[in-house]
């Protein structure tokens, strides 16, 4: 605690009233009641009623907070007017912190504080005192109830609910203009001195902005504060208890005030002259370039819309804005041609589209610059005089005869020579051709309008001097129509007359086509080539004619066909005509005219077998023949089939030799010489067990010397055709030339069976039936017969 705040509660205390001090006193009475003062007045039996006055006297209590002495602090003394001084009365204290925060002496009534009261903690407390006679412990005086107050002290400096505060305030604001208010608390006793009187003043921040000392409203204190030179600002706010005065306590905080754009500042271009360059060859919407404004607000009100608002260029050039990035596109609106004009000039505007009123007076919010274009020379590709070409030619042309002659030339300043040609794949059939020099197409065939009426070619055009460079230009030839072709019967006619026709009777409509398409149309003429006197032509005038028989009756045994040429021709230049033969056969009819027969052999063959039996046995013998033709190809199918179908199906065949051969001595039966030298074999056999189906050249093998063992000859041959990729897959070829070396298992022939020395049984043979009784006889016989010798 400040000196200052030491003399300000000194010079309180003195002016403060201490009834404290005051002694209270008891008036004794004869029932212990509070008696009452002076007064007399007259009761209903007229006698004087005396006012009592009551034993207690006092105030409430009043004590200052915030006690720094190191005695207990001093409240106040109660004192009873039957107190003698003698000690036979006991002061007795009860209520908000009797015992603990406040305390009494039971003999002289003095109260004291124990600890430092807080006047923020609680302003005021309830107590109750009684005197009591030390001896009975009964009360002298009834209990009463008194107020201890707690008098503030400024010992609270005010605060700010936020230590920073964030605000804003466009720019450009005139003065006085409120940017936001910030109160402080000061939790000292408003009612009480001008402890919670809090004054707001500025320690930061000016000459910018200021502060209401009252309200805590911060304001604007200079005009036309802008944001592009300064947009934040921090202002820093006291408050200070006291009214502000010498002594006070005060707090701070901070105010951080940003400025806010608005539209105070026109788009400038940073050049007054733009330089673009662009090929010539660009499509049209090919960006050249781009420009643009800068302008010193922001968001929306840094927005510019562009465009062209003068210039020899207005109608080759468009420009956009690109929001994105605020810049102005310019881009190609027409074709551009450096032949005939190298140099555009643009004269392009940037203007805000969001403009404030109140900144009218800051001039126009837009700003022009000029866009130089510069159209760049490429070498260009020919150009065709036309987008497409249309010739029309007549089909009987001869072949040489120039149809159309396309043209083109070389854009670029050079003027190069151009050289014409054909896409053969427009005309596979070669039926035309151009002069590569001057570009006419002549016809290299003959044209037929009925094969193909048009004819779509593709002309390529190119300069000599860059072949690269290349046009095309599609051309449509048309074939005109010639009447070139005759007209001819629309369909076969199948006709036939009933023999017993009449004179005058239809037999058969007929008409006509042509290929050619006249350009009034069809229109033919029937005619008889010669006069017939079986049958006539009448004309419908209608492009069909009726067939009409001239006489009664007609015989298949006398003429059974007739031939009847009619003549067909046109109307058109040159008039076509041909002679088309109609075919009528003689048929036998009934009452109605229904066709029955027109064979005339049918009358003569006599009865016998139908149409429909000699059909019927037409087929039965087609059937025999496949049922042969199957049975040969099955037959000769299994043929091809091997001896040995798999390797599961081996079974034991049992092959008889009824020639036994002459045995040893029998030189002629195999000649042993072969196997040395099988130069002298023959060539190869294939097998004749089935069909080859691939021949293979015999594999000639090295010839063994004469004294080659036998067993080391067959292991060679042996394993040649086990590698021989080429060799059959059954050798029918066996060749037991040599046994190999005695087996370690000894002979298991019954032929030595004799010669040992072990019984054998051999009754079992018996068991196996009659066609085992010879073997049965020969070796058990044999048994017998040395068992009783």
């Amino acid at each position: 605690m400040t000196i200052h705040q030491l003399l300000f509660l000194l010079l309180l205390w003195m002016w403060l009233p201490h009834p404290h001090h005051a002694e209270m006193l008891f008036r004794r009475t004869p029932d212990l009641r509070p008696k009452s003062f002076g007064g007399r007045a007259t009761g209903n039996d007229g006698k004087a009623i005396h006012r009592q006055k009551r034993g207690w006297m006092w105030n409430q209590f009043f004590l200052l907070e915030e006690y720094t002495g190191s005695d207990y602090q001093y409240v106040g003394k109660l004192h009873s007017d039957q107190d003698k001084g003698d000690g036979s009365l006991k002061y007795i204290l009860s209520g908000d912190g009797a015992g603990t925060l406040f305390i009494i002496d039971e003999k002289t009534g003095d109260i004291h504080a124990t600890r430092r009261i807080d006047r923020e903690e609680k302003a005021f407390y309830t107590l109750r005192a009684q005197a009591i006679n030390r001896r009975t412990l009964r009360p002298v005086e009834p209990e009463s109830e008194f107020v201890i107050k707690i008098h503030d002290i400024n010992d609270n400096e005010p605060t700010f609910p936020e230590e920073i505060y964030t605000a804003s305030v466009p720019e450009m604001s005139i003065v006085g203009t409120s940017v936001v208010q910030v109160t402080a608390t000061d939790a000292d006793d408003p009612s009480y001195g001008n402890s919670a009187r809090v004054i707001y003043s500025i320690l930061q921040g000016q000459p910018y902005f200021s502060v209401e000392p009252e309200t805590g409203i911060i304001r604007t204190a200079l005009p036309n504060m802008n944001r592009e030179n300064r947009e934040q600002y921090q202002v820093v706010i006291q408050a200070k208890d006291m009214g502000g005065q010498m002594g006070g306590l005060s707090g701070t905080t901070t105010v951080n005030i940003t400025l806010t754009d608005v539209n105070d500042n026109p788009p400038r271009f940073p050049q007054s002259t733009v330089h673009l360059r662009i090929p010539e060859s660009s499509p049209v919407g090919t960006p050249i370039g781009s420009v643009k404004a800068t302008d010193a607000d922001t968001g929306k009100n840094a927005e510019v819309e562009y465009r062209i608002i003068d210039g020899d260029g207005t109608d080759m050039f468009d420009i956009v804005t690109q929001k994105e990035t605020q810049e102005g596109i310019i881009t190609v609106r027409k074709p551009l041609d450096y032949e005939t004009r190298r140099l555009y000039t643009l004269k392009v505007e940037a203007e805000n589209t969001h403009v404030d009123p109140r900144f009218y007076y800051l001039g126009p919010f837009k700003d022009t610059t000029i866009v130089k274009i510069s159209v760049e020379d490429v070498d260009e590709p020919p150009v065709f005089s036309r987008s497409s070409y249309l010739f029309e030619v007549h089909e009987d042309i001869e072949l040489g005869t120039i149809i159309g002659t396309v043209m083109a030339r070389d854009p670029d300043s050079t003027s190069s020579l151009i050289r014409f040609s054909l896409d053969r794949h427009t005309d596979l059939d070669r039926i035309f051709n151009i002069y590569s020099g001057n570009g006419s197409i002549y016809t290299s065939k003959p044209l037929d309008r009925e094969i193909s009426q048009w004819h779509n070619l593709s002309v390529i055009a190119a300069e000599i001097n860059n072949p690269k460079d290349t046009a095309r230009v599609p051309v449509y030839v048309r074939i005109l129509d010639v009447n070139d072709n005759a007209p001819q019967f629309a369909v076969f006619y199948d006709t036939f007359v009933c023999e017993n026709a009449r004179a005058g009777q239809l037999i058969q409509t007929i008409s006509a086509v042509d290929k050619d398409d006249p350009l009034g149309g069809q229109k033919f003429f029937f005619s008889l080539a010669a006069v017939n006197p079986n049958f006539t032509v009448q004309d419908n005038e209608d492009n069909t004619a009726r067939i009409l028989t001239r006489r009664n009756g007609f015989s298949r045994h006398e003429i059974s066909t007739y031939l009847l040429p009619v003549v067909i021709s046109d109307n058109d230049y040159p008039i076509q005509s041909s002679t088309g033969t109609l075919t009528i056969r003689v048929c036998a009819c009934d009452s109605r005219g229904n066709m029955q027969s027109c064979n005339a052999e049918a009358l003569l063959l006599p009865a016998g077998l139908s149409t429909g039996a000699l059909v019927a046995i037409l087929l039965c013998i087609i059937i025999l023949l496949v049922i042969v033709v199957l049975f040969a190809a099955l037959k000769r199918q299994r043929k091809k089939e091997p001896l040995i179908l798999s390797k599961e199906d081996i079974r034991d065949n049992i092959v008889s030799y009824n020639d036994e051969g002459g045995g040893e001595e029998d030189t002629q039966a195999f000649d042993i010489g072969t196997l040395r030298n099988p130069a002298a074999m023959e060539d190869k056999k294939l097998r004749r067990d089935i069909i080859p189906e691939t021949l293979f050249v015999p594999r000639r093998t090295p010839s063994a010397p004469d004294n080659t063992d036998v067993r080391d000859f067959i292991n060679q041959r042996l394993k040649e055709h086990d590698t021989d990729p080429s060799a059959p897959p059954y050798d029918s070829l066996a060749t037991y030339a040599y046994e190999g070396n005695d087996s370690i298992a000894e002979s298991l022939s019954s032929l030595e069976s004799g010669t040992t020395e072990g019984d054998q049984n051999y009754d079992y043979l018996r068991e196996w039936g009659p066609r085992f009784n010879k073997l049965a006889e020969m070796y058990g016989g044999g048994e017998s017969d040395k068992d009783t010798s």
